[in-house]
């Protein structure tokens, strides 16, 4: 699902200058309920691409690298749920969370604070767990480490950076 801040569509875009009056953003973005933005897992700003970048031949990663990484993921959650009527994280219901996706005190830290500095709601802090638990997969982490917990919950900012003006 993509989703503009605005009807200009350059409302936070850094390389253009929004039009748009704060009335017509608030309008504009009212449209889109909370209860809607929390059923989608990953919520990321996207720039457009600079024409350097184009040229650029740094790219860390080509497809067929990622496609391994994912079925690699994959084949660790379906040994993971071979007992279960699951198959992939996020399938994972309230008391699966709780039995696969332990936090260690530091990660319990983090989770807490994002939860009151960000205004989570129940489901969103499902949803971040889930999607840690399969950035650990990724990694072929074991365990939910920090830093997957933190990327996880960075891609729950723009439901709090655009929804509440």
């Amino acid at each position: 699902m993509f989703l503009h801040a605005c009807p200009c569509g350059y409302y936070g875009d850094v390389s253009h200058s929004c039009s748009c009056t704060p009335q017509q953003i608030k309008k504009y973005l009212s449209k889109i309920s909370g209860p809607l933005l929390d059923r989608i897992d990953m919520h990321v700003e996207v720039f457009p691409v600079k024409y350097k970048e184009l040229e650029n031949d740094s790219i860390t990663k080509n497809s067929l690298e990622i496609k391994k990484d994912v079925n690699f993921a994959k084949e660790i959650q379906a040994e993971r749920y071979r007992k279960e009527s699951i198959v992939f994280n996020s399938q994972l219901k309230p008391s699966q969370i709780r039995k696969y996706c332990k936090l260690g005190a530091e990660e319990k830290r983090l989770m807490e604070e994002a939860f009151h500095k960000l205004g989570l709601s129940a489901r969103a802090y499902n949803r971040i767990i889930k999607l840690s638990r399969t950035i650990a997969d990724l990694a072929g982490s074991e365990h939910i480490e920090t830093e997957h917990l933190a990327e996880a919950i960075q891609y729950r900012n723009l439901d709090r950076k655009f929804w509440n003006l």
